[in-house]
């Protein structure tokens, strides 16, 4: 049993889109016409996925649309408490389709369904749609069925999930406010540099006195604006691009982002946001009995800096050869002492779980607190700049209007 994507007409004459379960397309046009819809199309939902080449299946679950963050973190706690309350998995699965309202998001649950049904298990099912479900996401769906815990293991990782959007969503508000403050301000110094201040300044251009520097600098300044300042505009867009696509080489973006280490209050905003998450991603999966190397291979997958996951590489070789993970760490120089410390801490007491998630606490406060202080300095200096360019423009063109007596 697979899942098919439709189009019909319905007894208004509406065309009515949906996703079903059959067993081939034939029994699901049957299906729809004993609900009085009119078939105009009917597709397997397979037709848009990606199959790959390797073990010989065709039928892979890469579709081309993914599940993003918030629906992945819905779709968990609605399997956990369905699982919890003993439901068959087939059945819980088919439940939380039919409560989404995105397509996409329905064939994939489906999908996912109809390989339980088959025989596969929740983790092999979802392997097929890795850019849905990430590894962490299946390792932990992986111990929880070998543990025979699953229910327990996806209400931890619903809290994970939940807790990694909520901190995710902190940060972007928290950017909003100086990321507007900053357009606004570049916005209005090109409206002045552009339409504003050739007006005024005109009817010094073609005065036979000489300017101030400071208004002959404005005037320079302006004419530049408006002779280049959409070549200007196209040559910054060409040049982020660029940026964006040099970075995509691996060697290129591991020195960039070894250079964005060296910037000392980004510096810290990078170890303290890569930390936390990365000590609470190891805390749940070593909680859920992911062995500990399989735990670092996957935790070393969330850090976004690659200095830091190289960094988190070498302390799984390390383990990995018979060292401890707090040497390991405390040698890369990269993550906070603290960190450092209950690992440490965690490992002679057998509670490595219970502490690492205690670090990932602190360095999201201590990261939250950073941003914060980062933030309040920003935001007047931003204020700062505006109003000293400002107040140029400003002197600028009143300068030749108090010598006016003498241009004349």
């Amino acid at each position: 049993m697979g899942a098919y994507s439709y189009r019909a007409l319905n007894e208004r004459g509406r065309v009515v889109k949906g996703v079903v379960e059959g067993d081939s397309e034939r029994q699901v046009r049957g299906q729809l016409r004993a609900s009085q819809l009119k078939v105009i199309e009917v597709k397997a939902a397979a037709s848009r996925q990606q199959p790959e080449a390797s073990g010989g299946s065709s039928w892979r679950l890469g579709l081309l649309r993914k599940i993003n963050h918030r629906d992945r973190t819905l779709i968990t706690r609605q399997l956990a408490s369905l699982i919890t309350s003993g439901l068959p998995l087939d059945e819980c699965l088919k439940a939380t389709a039919r409560q989404q309202r995105k397509s996409h998001v329905k064939e994939i649950l489906l999908q996912v369904r109809a390989r339980i049904v088959e025989g596969n298990t929740l983790a092999r099912a979802l392997a097929e749609s890795p850019g849905s479900f990430d590894e962490m996401y299946r390792a932990l769906v992986r111990a929880g069925e070998t543990a025979g815990y699953l229910g327990p293991v996806m209400e931890q990782l619903a809290d994970h999930t939940e807790a990694s959007h909520y901190a995710q969503q902190r940060l972007r508000m928290a950017m909003i406010y100086p990321l507007v403050l900053l357009s606004v301000s570049v916005l209005v110094i090109g409206l002045l540099m552009t339409f504003v201040v050739p007006k005024i300044t005109g009817i010094f251009a073609h005065s036979q006195r000489e300017l101030p520097a400071l208004t002959e600098a404005l005037i320079g300044l302006s004419h530049f604006a408006v002779d280049y300042g959409l070549w200007l505009l196209v040559a910054v867009i060409a040049l982020i691009v660029g940026l964006r696509r040099m970075l995509q080489v691996p060697r290129l973006r591991l020195h960039w982002h070894r250079c964005l280490l060296r910037i000392p209050i980004l510096r810290g905003i990078i170890i303290e946001s890569n930390s936390a998450r990365f000590a609470a991603t190891l805390g749940l999966l070593v909680s859920s009995g992911v062995p500990l190397l399989d735990a670092l291979r996957i935790a070393g997958q969330v850090l976004s800096n690659l200095v830091m996951r190289n960094a988190a590489g070498d302390a799984a070789l390390a383990v990995q050869e018979g060292g401890s993970l707090n040497k390991a760490l405390d040698q890369s120089g990269l993550f906070p002492p603290l960190l450092v410390q209950m690992v440490s801490i965690g490992e002679a007491n057998g509670a490595l779980a219970e502490q690492l998630g205690f670090a990932a606490r602190n360095q999201q406060r201590e990261l939250e607190l950073m941003l914060a202080t980062a933030l309040g300095i920003m935001e007047p200096m931003t204020v700062v700049v505006l109003g000293g360019i400002v107040t140029a423009i400003v002197l600028a063109i009143l300068l030749p209007i108090f010598e006016l007596n003498t241009l004349i």
